[in-house]
């Protein structure tokens, strides 16, 4: 078995995210006055573009994307530092949501998803190769919701294991868990070191309501649940007991599209640093506190005007 490296291998969805901020509820039957944009995303793209702002100097993704946007999503990924490796699919398009952002208060999202080519990623696209000097491995959650996702999740499991290189999991939406059921689930990651869900999603694999029993007794199936509970921060739990909670990092919402993804892509970036959990923990709320304070799924370019001044 090798010693784990530096670099940090994601697995994961690209999506072509079409953002819609609207102020109030939507009008049916007739027009809601919005400001739309067309932006690269998808959670897996979107961790591993964080986690490249927040310091990794070695980020590789494995997604698989349609012919119709490939060129562009393989552009941005490498202006943001993510090294791709884009499985381009003959039959299905790229991966698309539209994203229904209320800019009220909260700044909450609702998401239309057509998943297209991202839930073809299967056993096939996948090289040990990839692994190789990796220090972590992420695999996005959506990989869980369709079967050939599921057989690559398990080879790269298996690949890591091999190496030594432990892994983390983002549940990735409570909708798609739904579907496939709690039990089903925590059975898949069996052998997983971190599990990252959210508030709604550990309630969901759990059926408890209070945020930290839920992360508790998830604890009992993954060695170490880092539980993300947006604007309350989040809670660490390990042998079935929440040991830390971490406050989140202030902030004023924008759009909350990503920031789940911007929290995984800097606890990542930190636990690769040589940070403890709780730091890593503490890094992870600051990342999503920036990610909220724009609009979209990934980190501000440099050549970006910042969406408050705009």
């Amino acid at each position: 078995m090798s010693a784990p490296g530096s670099a940090l291998l994601v697995v994961g969805d690209v999506v072509t995210d079409v953002v819609a901020r609207h102020r109030g509820p939507l009008a049916p039957g007739t027009d809601t006055a919005a400001a739309v944009r067309t932006l690269p995303g998808g959670a897996g793209a979107n961790v591993a573009c964080w986690a490249a702002y927040r310091g990794v100097a070695d980020v590789r993704l494995l997604g698989r994307v349609g012919a119709d946007a490939a060129a562009w999503h393989e552009r941005e990924l490498r202006a943001a530092g993510v090294r791709p490796r884009l499985v381009v699919d003959a039959r299905a398009p790229t991966a698309t949501v539209i994203c229904l952002v209320d800019t009220g208060a909260s700044a909450e999202r609702t998401f239309l998803t057509d998943s297209g080519a991202a839930l073809r990623l299967a056993p096939g696209d996948w090289s040990d190769s990839l692994l190789d000097g990796a220090g972590r491995l992420h695999l996005s959650g959506y990989l869980f919701f369709s079967e050939p996702g599921r057989a690559l999740v398990a080879v790269a499991l298996d690949a890591a294991r091999a190496r030594g290189v432990p892994v983390t999991v983002d549940p990735a939406s409570a909708g798609f868990l739904a579907l496939l059921g709690a039990d089903r689930y925590l059975g898949l990651v069996r052998g997983v070191d971190v599990l990252l869900p959210s508030r709604a999603e550990a309630h969901l694999l759990t059926g408890l309501p209070d945020p930290a029993d839920a992360a508790a007794e998830l604890s009992r199936h993954v060695p170490l649940v880092v539980a993300k509970q947006g604007a309350d921060g989040a809670l660490v739990a390990r042998a079935g007991a929440v040991r830390t909670r971490v406050p989140a990092a202030s902030a004023e919402p924008l759009d909350t599209t990503g920031a789940g993804d911007a929290f995984t892509g800097g606890f990542l970036a930190a636990l690769l640093a040589g940070a403890e959990t709780e730091e890593a923990v503490a890094e992870g709320c600051a990342a999503g506190a920036l990610a909220v304070a724009r609009v979209g799924g990934r980190p501000l370019s440099p050549s970006e005007p910042s969406e408050r001044s705009a």
